[in-house]
């Protein structure tokens, strides 16, 4: 056990994520351990399918290629690598990771956490669980798709373990996110699985930097206060021995560390106060932010309780095909125009058509493209053949001089012709005591993972919806007063809004009643929505059930992962007291 708190860098949040950033983090303030994220749910779809193609190729080739000119600088410094880039083929990408450093002439202990690839025994699995779907309770037989991956969701004792072990690169495959934090900080504070609330602690450091630059004003609502956000940098999170924790960045790099910009990674991607992890269930109630000095915010609330018996399983599987295009109308009666396009691209047996418009001409337009709309047109199909038959691009093509006035597409991008798989993705719960855990070091030496010692089951609190109705209103942009942020879960939308001013609290959580929701967001009609409250952090959740369909790697919204769902709720106008906006504009 060490006296000082453990300083953890990201510089990966996504696959694609900006590919300097490592050695961004590694020019910046020190830090002890260097954390990469890679596994999202739609890039796991997109790694299945190439798995699946070529085994080899089953973990993220970028994460290497930002590694390999840094190796030398790492061992030198002694800074640990935690990643979850090893993907379907972590002992893959740990081999791949020792011949860089052989080839750098340096030397890297280097460990990979498996047990999470669940495919090869996924027949025997369910003939005795039912892998439930986590949403809708139905079994996994009634899918009617063929799994091609079934990865479980893991805790961070595995990692914990390697750098135990003497580890100073640890691939994993799929742990969960916070887990690339909570593991360091496991292994550097001695903490022993049990230690509830200090783990719930580091699994909400986690949470936040998970996404990297989104914690430093990255996808904020308020970003246009945020400075140097041409290039924001990359989140630091500093975990004190009893799990209270200060999040800050790199002091020379852009962006900027507010209560607002970790309130909204907080509310990201969270399903209520009940955060369910492997290694803890987290209790996001009373969590506190409080200024810690310039571009430092210190979390300190957060408690724990032992983690839930079952644990997540991301299962894909591949559901047809797919083509899309995009192409604009002009002017006036786009909705005629748009119902006329899709008459005429016609039909074909086993091909269904999805075409959205997207946005509305100005009213007088300034410019030519203050008169444009776009139109998304995606055609799916079970199998390849009848697509190819349609021919999406070809159909588009012969519409210019047949169709409607004021029809075009981007001259300056191709139509898309090949046809793309459509994968599914059922989440499932399965008994976390027959999952294993382990780690392998170099050499093939193994050490198992011991389960966490008490599990319980947690259910969700329920918060009374609001009743009572402001007076003395004025009807403006809800994003005038609060701030938003939205993402996906499966096929479910999580929405926070949250306000920065103490007054406006009240207000907020009387104003946002799921009936009002129900309201702004029709797409929200005949969907299950989950509300929950954050006092402390003058935060009003959501969960939208379904409104992504099964997931963002098969649902046909333009938005497949609801990113752009806390913006537009932003956009309604709602009723605001005078007296805030006049709060508001006195500031």
């Amino acid at each position: 056990m060490r006296d000082r708190a453990i300083r953890i860098g990201t510089f990966s949040g996504y696959l694609g994520d900006r590919f300097t950033a490592l050695a961004e983090a590694l020019d910046g303030d020190p830090v002890d351990v260097l954390a990469g994220d890679y596994l999202a749910e739609i890039t796991l779809a997109m790694l299945a399918a190439r798995h699946r193609r070529d085994p080899a190729r089953g973990y993220v080739e970028y994460f290497l290629d930002q590694l390999r000119p840094h190796i030398a600088t790492i061992a030198e410094r002694g800074v640990k690598v935690v990643t979850n880039a090893g993907g379907f083929h972590p002992a893959g990408l740990a081999d791949a990771v020792r011949a860089a450093a052989a080839e750098a002439g340096v030397t890297l202990s280097v460990a990979h956490v498996e047990g999470d690839n669940l495919l090869a025994d996924l027949d025997e699995l369910a003939a005795t669980h039912p892998l439930t779907h986590l949403d809708t309770g139905r079994p996994l037989s009634s899918w009617g798709t063929t799994p091609i991956a079934a990865n479980a969701y893991l805790g961070g004792y595995g990692i914990a373990a390697a750098l135990a072990g003497g580890a100073d690169v640890v691939v994993c495959g799929r742990v969960t996110d916070a887990s690339l934090a909570a593991g360091p900080a496991a292994w550097w504070h001695g903490w022993a699985a049990g230690d509830w609330d200090r783990l719930a602690g580091a699994v909400v450091a986690g949470h936040v930097i998970e996404c990297g630059p989104q914690a430093v004003g990255g996808n904020f609502s308020g970003f246009s206060g945020v400075p140097g956000m041409a290039k924001p940098g990359f989140p630091i999170a500093e975990i004190a021995a009893d799990g209270t924790c200060v999040i800050t960045k790199h002091t020379r790099d852009g962006g900027t560390v507010t209560a607002d910009t970790v309130t909204a990674q907080l509310v990201y991607e969270i399903q209520g106060p009940r955060y369910l992890n492997p290694d803890v269930t987290v209790h996001l109630d009373d969590v506190r932010l409080t200024p810690a000095g310039p571009d430092r915010v210190a979390i300190t609330g957060a408690t724990g309780s032992p983690p839930p018996p079952t644990t997540k399983v991301a299962l894909f599987g591949q559901i047809g095909y797919s083509v899309v295009n995009t192409v604009y109308v002009t002017g006036l009666d786009v909705d005629a125009k748009t119902a006329l396009l899709r008459e005429q691209l016609g039909r074909v047996d086993g091909v269904d058509l999805d075409v959205t418009r997207i946005g509305v001409p100005a009213a007088d337009p300034g410019s030519q493209w203050d008169a444009t709309a776009a139109v998304r047109i995606m055609a799916t199909s079970r199998e390849k053949e009848p697509l190819e038959r349609f021919g999406l691009a070809k159909r588009i093509g012969s519409l210019y001089l047949q169709s409607i006035p004021g029809f075009f597409h981007d001259g300056g991008a191709e139509l898309a012709v090949r046809p793309r798989p459509r994968i599914d993705y059922w989440p499932a719960v399965l008994d976390a005591d027959v999952v294993p855990h382990r780690v392998v070091f170099a050499g093939g030496q193994a050490q198992d993972v011991p389960p966490p010692p008490e599990t319980s089951i947690v259910d969700q609190p329920v918060h009374p919806e609001p009743t009572e109705e402001p007076e003395g209103t004025r009807f403006v942009p809800l994003g005038t007063v609060a701030h938003a942020r939205s993402g996906d879960k499966g096929g479910n939308c999580n929405l926070g809004v949250w306000t920065a001013d103490p007054e406006a609290w009240p207000w907020l959580r009387r104003t946002l009643s799921t009936a009002r929701l129900r309201t702004l967001l029709p797409e929200t009609a005949g969907l299950e929505i989950v509300r929950h409250e954050f006092p402390y952090l003058r935060a009003v959740h959501f969960v939208l059930r379904g409104l992504l369909g099964t997931g963002g790697s098969a649902n046909l919204r333009v938005d497949q992962v609801g990113k752009a769902v806390g913006e537009y709720l932003r956009a309604r106008l709602v009723p605001v007291p005078e007296e805030l906006l006049q709060r508001k504009d006195s500031r």
